[in-house]
Protein backbone atom coordinates (compact mmCIF):
# COMPACT_ATOMS: atom_id res chain seq x y z
CA UNK A 1 0.00 0.00 0.00
CA UNK A 2 1.46 3.32 -0.89
CA UNK A 3 2.23 5.72 1.28
CA UNK A 4 -0.55 9.53 1.81
CA UNK A 5 2.75 11.32 0.53
CA UNK A 6 2.68 9.13 -2.99
CA UNK A 7 -0.08 9.17 -5.88
CA UNK A 8 -3.12 6.99 -4.90
CA UNK A 9 -4.86 4.83 -7.80
CA UNK A 10 -8.60 5.37 -7.19
CA UNK A 11 -11.76 4.02 -8.59
CA UNK A 12 -14.66 5.88 -7.87
CA UNK A 13 -17.98 4.70 -7.53
CA UNK A 14 -20.63 6.94 -8.94
CA UNK A 15 -23.47 7.48 -10.89
CA UNK A 16 -23.77 5.79 -14.10
CA UNK A 17 -23.61 9.08 -16.51
CA UNK A 18 -22.38 12.93 -16.29
CA UNK A 19 -24.98 13.70 -18.50
CA UNK A 20 -28.47 13.50 -17.54
CA UNK A 21 -31.35 14.15 -19.53
CA UNK A 22 -32.15 17.90 -19.81
CA UNK A 23 -34.99 18.03 -17.90
CA UNK A 24 -34.28 15.62 -14.66
CA UNK A 25 -32.97 18.32 -12.18
CA UNK A 26 -32.16 15.89 -9.17
CA UNK A 27 -29.97 14.25 -11.85
CA UNK A 28 -28.44 17.26 -13.18
CA UNK A 29 -27.50 18.30 -9.87
CA UNK A 30 -26.13 14.59 -8.66
CA UNK A 31 -24.19 14.68 -12.25
CA UNK A 32 -22.83 18.53 -11.30
CA UNK A 33 -21.80 17.54 -7.89
CA UNK A 34 -20.27 13.86 -8.86
CA UNK A 35 -18.14 15.99 -11.27
CA UNK A 36 -16.90 18.39 -9.21
CA UNK A 37 -15.84 15.40 -6.81
CA UNK A 38 -13.70 14.00 -9.80
CA UNK A 39 -12.40 17.03 -10.51
CA UNK A 40 -11.27 18.03 -7.30
CA UNK A 41 -9.93 14.37 -6.93
CA UNK A 42 -7.54 15.07 -9.87
CA UNK A 43 -6.36 18.51 -9.25
CA UNK A 44 -5.33 17.09 -5.86
CA UNK A 45 -2.84 14.75 -7.31
CA UNK A 46 -4.80 11.63 -7.42
CA UNK A 47 -4.98 8.80 -10.16
CA UNK A 48 -8.75 8.04 -11.32
CA UNK A 49 -8.10 4.78 -12.75
CA UNK A 50 -11.68 4.05 -13.08
CA UNK A 51 -15.46 5.43 -12.66
CA UNK A 52 -17.79 2.54 -11.82
CA UNK A 53 -21.68 1.79 -11.19
CA UNK A 54 -22.81 -0.57 -8.19
CA UNK A 55 -23.41 -3.68 -10.38
CA UNK A 56 -22.84 -7.17 -10.00
CA UNK A 57 -19.15 -7.37 -11.76
CA UNK A 58 -18.27 -4.47 -9.38
CA UNK A 59 -16.29 -7.34 -7.58
CA UNK A 60 -14.65 -8.72 -10.20
CA UNK A 61 -13.36 -5.04 -11.88
CA UNK A 62 -12.05 -4.18 -8.23
CA UNK A 63 -10.05 -7.64 -8.54
CA UNK A 64 -8.79 -6.44 -12.01
CA UNK A 65 -7.90 -2.95 -11.06
CA UNK A 66 -6.40 -3.52 -7.72
CA UNK A 67 -7.13 0.23 -6.69
CA UNK A 68 -5.40 2.05 -3.36
CA UNK A 69 -8.65 3.15 -2.41
CA UNK A 70 -12.35 3.33 -3.37
CA UNK A 71 -14.16 6.73 -3.48
CA UNK A 72 -18.23 6.30 -3.09
CA UNK A 73 -20.05 9.18 -4.52
CA UNK A 74 -23.42 8.71 -3.60
CA UNK A 75 -26.78 10.45 -2.73
CA UNK A 76 -29.82 9.23 -1.78
CA UNK A 77 -29.31 5.59 -2.52
CA UNK A 78 -26.26 5.83 -0.43
CA UNK A 79 -26.77 2.85 1.82
CA UNK A 80 -27.12 0.46 -0.98
CA UNK A 81 -24.18 1.84 -2.91
CA UNK A 82 -21.93 1.26 0.24
CA UNK A 83 -23.41 -2.35 0.69
CA UNK A 84 -22.42 -3.14 -2.72
CA UNK A 85 -19.18 -1.54 -2.24
CA UNK A 86 -18.20 -3.32 1.35
CA UNK A 87 -19.75 -7.00 -0.11
CA UNK A 88 -16.70 -6.22 -3.27
CA UNK A 89 -14.09 -5.77 -1.59
CA UNK A 90 -14.88 -7.73 1.53
CA UNK A 91 -11.95 -10.15 0.36
CA UNK A 92 -9.55 -7.56 -0.21
CA UNK A 93 -9.73 -5.21 1.94
CA UNK A 94 -9.05 -1.14 1.28
CA UNK A 95 -9.88 1.92 2.57
CA UNK A 96 -13.09 3.20 1.26
CA UNK A 97 -14.42 7.46 1.66
CA UNK A 98 -17.70 8.11 0.90
CA UNK A 99 -18.76 11.59 0.06
CA UNK A 100 -22.74 12.06 -0.02
CA UNK A 101 -25.07 15.51 0.21
CA UNK A 102 -28.00 13.07 1.91
CA UNK A 103 -28.05 14.43 5.24
CA UNK A 104 -29.58 11.63 6.85
CA UNK A 105 -26.85 10.55 8.98
CA UNK A 106 -28.67 7.71 10.60
CA UNK A 107 -26.75 4.95 8.75
CA UNK A 108 -23.26 6.70 9.32
CA UNK A 109 -22.21 4.00 12.26
CA UNK A 110 -23.42 1.35 10.39
CA UNK A 111 -20.60 2.95 7.66
CA UNK A 112 -18.00 2.83 9.91
CA UNK A 113 -18.15 -0.64 11.24
CA UNK A 114 -18.67 -2.11 7.85
CA UNK A 115 -15.38 -0.25 7.25
CA UNK A 116 -15.40 2.60 6.08
CA UNK A 117 -12.49 4.99 6.85
CA UNK A 118 -14.02 8.46 5.74
CA UNK A 119 -17.83 9.42 5.94
CA UNK A 120 -18.03 12.91 4.31
CA UNK A 121 -21.27 14.75 4.36
CA UNK A 122 -21.79 17.77 2.24
CA UNK A 123 -19.95 20.71 2.61
CA UNK A 124 -17.18 19.82 0.06
CA UNK A 125 -14.50 21.98 -0.98
CA UNK A 126 -11.19 20.96 -3.24
CA UNK A 127 -8.69 21.71 -0.33
CA UNK A 128 -10.32 18.96 1.74
CA UNK A 129 -10.10 16.39 -0.64
CA UNK A 130 -6.61 15.89 0.64
CA UNK A 131 -6.50 16.11 3.80
CA UNK A 132 -9.79 13.91 4.15
CA UNK A 133 -8.02 10.94 2.04
CA UNK A 134 -4.62 10.95 4.10
CA UNK A 135 -6.36 10.66 7.35
CA UNK A 136 -8.33 7.80 5.67
CA UNK A 137 -5.37 5.77 4.16
CA UNK A 138 -3.52 6.84 7.86
CA UNK A 139 -6.46 5.38 9.26
CA UNK A 140 -7.40 2.28 7.14
CA UNK A 141 -3.33 1.21 7.35
CA UNK A 142 -3.37 2.02 11.59
CA UNK A 143 -6.94 -0.59 11.68
CA UNK A 144 -4.99 -2.77 9.59
CA UNK A 145 -2.18 -3.16 11.66
CA UNK A 146 -4.42 -4.06 14.56
CA UNK A 147 -6.10 -6.86 12.79
CA UNK A 148 -2.61 -8.17 12.46
CA UNK A 149 -1.92 -8.42 15.78
CA UNK A 150 -5.01 -9.60 16.75
CA UNK A 151 -4.72 -12.18 14.21
CA UNK A 152 -0.99 -12.95 15.61
CA UNK A 153 -1.93 -13.08 19.40
CA UNK A 154 -4.96 -15.47 17.90
CA UNK A 155 -2.37 -17.44 16.48
CA UNK A 156 -0.12 -17.82 19.19
CA UNK A 157 -2.40 -18.78 21.94
CA UNK A 158 -3.69 -21.40 19.43
CA UNK A 159 -0.67 -22.94 19.36
CA UNK A 160 0.03 -23.07 22.61
CA UNK A 161 -3.16 -24.76 23.34
CA UNK A 162 -1.98 -26.96 20.64
CA UNK A 163 1.59 -27.54 22.39
CA UNK A 164 -0.24 -28.29 25.67
CA UNK A 165 -2.24 -31.31 24.71
CA UNK A 166 0.57 -32.37 22.58
CA UNK A 167 2.83 -32.43 25.64
CA UNK A 168 -0.06 -34.17 27.16
CA UNK A 169 -0.51 -36.67 24.58
CA UNK A 170 3.13 -37.82 25.01
CA UNK A 171 3.06 -37.50 28.94
CA UNK A 172 0.74 -39.63 28.87
CA UNK A 173 1.66 -42.33 26.23
CA UNK A 174 5.49 -42.27 26.60
CA UNK A 175 5.88 -41.55 30.13
CA UNK A 176 8.05 -38.62 29.84
CA UNK A 177 7.67 -35.00 32.06
CA UNK A 178 6.40 -32.39 30.80
CA UNK A 179 10.06 -30.48 30.36
CA UNK A 180 10.88 -33.94 28.49
CA UNK A 181 7.99 -33.82 26.54
CA UNK A 182 8.27 -30.16 25.16
CA UNK A 183 12.23 -30.67 24.86
CA UNK A 184 11.73 -32.96 22.31
CA UNK A 185 8.88 -31.06 20.51
CA UNK A 186 11.39 -28.62 19.89
CA UNK A 187 14.40 -30.75 18.79
CA UNK A 188 11.54 -32.04 16.37
CA UNK A 189 10.18 -28.78 15.37
CA UNK A 190 14.20 -27.16 14.72
CA UNK A 191 14.99 -30.57 12.89
CA UNK A 192 12.42 -30.12 10.54
CA UNK A 193 11.94 -26.32 10.22
CA UNK A 194 9.12 -26.44 11.48
CA UNK A 195 6.84 -24.03 13.89
CA UNK A 196 6.21 -25.90 17.08
CA UNK A 197 2.67 -25.26 16.94
CA UNK A 198 2.83 -27.83 13.27
CA UNK A 199 5.10 -30.39 15.36
CA UNK A 200 2.36 -30.41 18.22
CA UNK A 201 -0.54 -30.68 15.79
CA UNK A 202 1.34 -33.62 14.22
CA UNK A 203 1.14 -35.63 17.19
CA UNK A 204 -2.29 -34.85 17.60
CA UNK A 205 -3.50 -36.08 14.28
CA UNK A 206 -1.16 -39.04 14.88
CA UNK A 207 -2.53 -39.86 18.09
CA UNK A 208 -6.78 -39.44 16.73
CA UNK A 209 -5.27 -42.02 14.00
CA UNK A 210 -4.20 -44.52 16.51
CA UNK A 211 -6.83 -44.03 18.88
Amino acid sequence: MPSVSQTLRLVVIAPDSLQPDAGDDYAIEQAERSRALRIGLLEAGYNIVAVLPTDTFLAERLAQLQPDMIIVDAESEARDALEHVVVASRDARRPIVMFTNDDDTTHVKDAVAAGVSAYVVAGLSPERIRPILEVAMARFQHEQELRRELAHARSELNDRKLVDRAKGVLMQRQGMSEADAYAKMRRAAMDRGLKLGEVAQRILDVADLLG
